[in-house]
């Protein structure tokens, strides 16, 4: 399932001298990129003429988890706030942070040695699991036992447009794929009406932008596929006025075949991905009103979500997302931005959490309901978290907020393996660095991809002279988290 020299020496007849003499000038990534492994539907098979790039492979072993939502909540919501209660913090509100836990830190807005900042948020247990939520969460805290609570992840970035990026493609350079490619890549895709990798956004925008959920040096049909918050989800699925079905068809056929010959020819896989976006347009014009008619679900549904067809919220995004596992979407990521509390954190939680708790929780509870939970990986986190001293900048507007923070924050999880009702991980009394169980990007990572059944080491595409993985050069599993 890796890039083989074997392999190499097939995929070789498939390139022409022109092609490789047009390209070769733009380096070794131009040349890996025709590195065509055999058509054994085997992880990394870039398909020949007139064959679905996304149809479905098997992965290294038997998988825990078949497709991944991920709720991701850009801007970094405060641990302190909503899952890493600390009553040391309570004790010394309002006092100088003790020197030795900032020695050597650096922050983005503020001063090391600033006042401690305890949540005034209430904290209470919840589940038979006893895990502790802030009084924000009361709809999560109705499910805690089937989540598992990591309050001890870590990060290398502490600006959003990085920390997202690295979060989201395992570094923080621009032009990696991000993890939803690196799955459809390595898995395909069981629909054959909507994208493998699907992107749904509500309230503003990511500081990392595309770049987020694009496919770096892969072949593009692995990149997500944005749907717009209200009329088509693509642009441009509704025919222009005049152009019948049945022209539509015969136009796409013709396309299809001159398509399909330059692919023989050139073995460029660009030219698969092209294929594909015609036919999956041509297929998304039946499917994708019907997936985006919110309408069709029960009153019950509509209210346990919050969710208002016709409107755009992250309550849609969720429920449109049950919608796309069910589907046969492979991943699905949600942003929410909205959570950069330089100032005003407790009333910023309080938003953000009115949008986004119930619809969370109400996600779990449906795939639960449907028997889709046990094979559905949901994640739930930003990209770093905030700091245990306070922001407030009167030359800024800022008052009573909390800066970046990304040596320790929290995330939950949930279905596809993992294991429920657990908390991992815990940090020192102030909840500024981890004493246990810490858990890297790089780890989640290694993690996620184990869970769907990879050797993460395993998973690779060859560019610019080496072999390229999510993890890169890093990444340890984490089995604590797994059932």
């Amino acid at each position: 399932m890796n890039h083989a020299h074997e392999i190499r020496r097939e995929a070789a007849k498939h390139i022409s001298r022109r092609w490789f003499f047009r390209d070769c000038g733009l380096g070794l990534g131009s040349i890996a990129l025709a590195s065509l492994l055999r058509d054994d539907r085997a992880l990394g098979a870039v398909p020949a003429a007139g064959e679905d790039p996304l149809a479905p492979r098997r992965p290294h072993f038997a998988p825990k988890a078949k497709r991944v939502i991920y709720l991701f909540m850009a801007g970094a919501p405060s641990q302190l706030d909503l899952f890493d209660f600390k009553p040391t913090l309570v004790k010394y509100d309002g006092h100088p942070v003790p020197p030795e836990l900032v020695k050597d830190q650096r922050y983005a807005f503020i001063r090391p040695d600033a006042n401690l900042f305890a949540s005034p948020l209430k904290f209470s247990r919840h589940g038979r699991c006893g895990a502790d939520l802030s009084e924000a969460l009361p709809h999560l805290a109705e499910i805690v036992d089937n989540i598992a609570i990591v309050k001890s992840m870590t990060t290398d970035a502490f600006n959003h447009a990085p920390a997202q990026i690295l979060m989201n493609t395992g570094s923080t350079q621009f032009g990696r794929p991000c993890m939803g490619s690196w799955v459809t890549y390595g898995l395909g895709s069981e629909s054959r009406s909507l994208p493998g990798f699907v992107v749904l956004s509500s309230a503003g925008g990511t500081s990392g932008g595309a770049a987020n959920w694009g496919s770096g040096f892969l072949p593009t049909v692995y990149q997500g596929v944005p749907f717009r918050r209200s009329g088509d989800p693509i642009l441009s699925l509704t025919n222009p006025a005049g152009v019948t079905p049945q022209l539509q068809r015969d136009t796409l056929d013709a396309l299809q075949d001159l398509n399909r010959h330059h692919l023989a020819a050139a073995g460029d896989p660009e030219i698969a991905t092209r294929i594909n976006a015609y036919e999956m347009a041509f297929r998304m014009q039946t499917s994708a009103p019907e997936l985006m008619d919110l309408g069709s679900e029960s009153p019950a549904t509509l209210a346990m979500y919050g969710a208002q067809p016709g409107k755009s919220s992250f309550a849609n995004n969720c429920l449109l997302a049950r919608r796309l596992v069910e589907r046969g979407v492979r991943f699905v990521q949600l942003y929410h931005e909205g959570w950069d509390h330089h100032s005003e954190v407790v009333k910023g939680v309080r938003d953000q959490s009115g949008q986004t708790d119930r619809p969370a929780a109400a996600l779990i509870k449906d795939l639960k309901q449907r028997g889709l939970l046990d094979d559905t990986l949901v994640i739930w986190g930003g990209e770093f978290g905030r700091t245990p001293m306070v922001e407030t900048n009167e030359a800024a507007g800022r008052n009573m907020g909390r800066d970046h923070h990304p040596q320790a924050f929290t995330m939950w999880f949930a279905g596809g393996g993992v294991r429920p009702g657990l908390t991992l991980g815990r940090t020192d009394d102030f909840g500024f660095h981890i004493v246990e169980d810490s858990v890297h990007v790089h780890d989640l990572h290694t993690t996620l991809l184990h869970l769907l059944g990879f050797e993460h080491t395993q998973l690779t595409y060859r560019f610019q002279g080496r072999d390229f993985r999510l993890t890169d050069t890093a990444g340890e599993l984490v089995p604590k988290l797994m059932a």
